[in-house]
């Protein structure tokens, strides 16, 4: 959260590096993977990047169309990953491939300057500008099989990762909202229109009554996920609950700092606009409102709507 509330670069930054990839390895890796790559991935002497989102697979990442073909002693990986945060930097790739002896998603760590992995950073971003994502090219990609994650063995398994990093989603956006909330109120202390500071105006503290209620309300999400997850009580519901709320409220409650600020709320300098652009990026990865809003609903209900 106080990274976000910084700046959703170095967030998302930590978000992939240790919600995707390190805890990848910890949960589904082998006890020789955790001993070589958690310790120097603690201390950023090694990067992680995790490679599940595809060029034509975003929102449907299940069916994803990267193959692996084992080999012998290895497995021979094919295809393409996007949006990818880090790829150009990592020491250690986390891959999501379909094996294609049983058509089932498997991970595979895939070491920096493995001949045939191609990454180039994605340009023209107006979201996360400082993080690194990729556009990845995996051509007759060599990797040992004992680089494969073990307990990595359906999508199921992947889905267990992504349950974890929602619920940092929701911790993420209430990040941005808090700077957004605390970014208004700072400005309509000092700015002075009609002859008073914007602050002595009913509706200014209308708005800002509204935005502090969102705010709260997204602080106990939060705490009630950390209380879940402590009790190893989590549910894919109730992540895409909180990511899904949050992602929102946040969105809404940075619209109206930046109708509190008027034209300065264009202003970098003033931060809500910078943070306006990096919460769409949160709002749409470890996927959209709109999936969330499924699983919720096929929970609730029983009945699945994906189409």
């Amino acid at each position: 959260m106080e990274l976000h509330r910084g700046d959703g670069s170095v967030g998302t930054f930590l978000g992939v590096h240790a919600g995707l990839a390190m805890r990848s390895i910890h949960m589904l890796g082998s006890p020789e993977q955790k001993e070589r790559w958690l310790p120097p991935m603690a201390t950023c002497e090694k990067l992680g990047a995790f490679a599940l989102t595809e060029p034509t697979h975003g929102s449907d990442s299940v069916a994803l169309e990267t193959e692996a073909r084992r080999e012998g002693n290895e497995y021979i990986i094919n295809g393409a990953k996007r949006w990818i945060g880090n790829g150009t930097l990592a020491d250690v790739v986390v891959v999501w491939a379909r094996d294609v002896e049983d058509m089932q998603v498997k991970g595979f760590l895939v070491e920096k300057g493995t001949p045939g992995y191609n990454a180039r950073a994605i340009e023209g971003k107006g979201s996360l500008r400082a993080l690194w994502q990729a556009d990845i090219d995996l051509t007759d990609v060599r990797v040992p099989a004992e680089n494969r994650l073990p307990k990595a063995n359906s999508f199921k398994d992947t889905g267990k990762v992504l349950r974890a990093t929602r619920a940092t989603c929701a911790w993420a956006a209430l990040g941005h909202a808090v700077a957004g909330y605390d970014a208004a109120l700072n400005y309509v202390g000092q700015r002075v229109q009609f002859g008073k500071p914007l602050a002595r105006f009913q509706i200014v503290q209308e708005k800002l009554v509204r935005m502090l209620a969102e705010v709260t309300a997204m602080q106990l999400y939060c705490a009630q996920i950390g209380r879940l997850d402590d009790e190893h009580a989590l549910s894919d519901t109730i992540a895409a609950l909180g990511k899904l709320n949050n992602t929102v409220k946040a969105r809404e409650v940075l619209a109206e700092a930046r109708n509190l600020l008027g034209g300065n709320g264009i202003l970098l300098s003033n931060h809500v606009i910078r943070h306006m652009a990096d919460i769409e990026a949160i709002y749409t990865f470890e996927g959209t409102e709109t999936i969330q809003t499924l699983l919720v609903g096929r929970d609730i209900t029983g009945l699945s709507a994906f189409a």
